[in-house]
């Protein structure tokens, strides 16, 4: 991001100074020099935090303000309850199990139906679907603190392999 005199200008983009000139599209191309002799300064946005465990807004600047992480339990009772990130993980955890073994639920119906047996390929994929999410909900309710969520996350290796975390990291369906 570029600005000049706290207003936000655009490679590509022509602009007018206080002098009321106008600068051409290419100003980016313009040497360090020439660009601090025109007040043009570079603005490098912090990284923004995880919006999964933090919330936070960014000044115009692109420094970070008010860093808050999200709270790990439920608060509040009945119609003003609000889920806490272990809850909110917990019920993405159970939406994709149901989203994965829906996709082989006719295998069951037909089973039920026409006594038609289930490959146990599926059958066996459909265990470790079950066997995974009650891993992932066992971890997430292990957690104590934010940082603990953050080492959920599955993180893989380049060559596919799992490095770390157990979140999301679901069993493929072998033929």
């Amino acid at each position: 991001m570029w600005k000049y005199h706290n207003v936000e200008i655009t490679p590509g983009k022509p602009w007018t100074d206080t002098n009321g000139i106008k600068h051409p599209s290419n100003w980016h191309t313009w040497s360090d020099d020439e660009k601090k002799k025109q007040s043009i300064k570079e603005i490098i946005p912090e990284s923004a935090p995880d919006s999964r465990m933090y919330s936070w807004t960014m000044d115009s600047n692109g420094k970070i303000k008010n860093k808050k992480a999200k709270k790990l339990t439920d608060t509040g009772s009945g119609e003003s309850k609000v889920l806490g990130l272990k809850s909110e993980l917990i019920k993405s955890v159970k939406e994709q199990q149901g989203s994965l073994l829906s996709k082989t639920d006719w295998y069951i119906i037909r089973k039920a139906d026409k006594g038609t047996a289930i490959p146990s390929n599926v059958q066996t994929w459909r265990d470790a679907i079950r066997t995974k999410a009650t891993a992932m909900e066992d971890a997430i309710k292990a957690c104590s603190k934010i940082e603990d969520v953050e080492k959920l996350w599955a993180v893989y290796n380049e060559d596919g392999s799992l490095k770390s975390g157990v979140l999301y990291d679901w069993p493929g369906l072998g033929s």
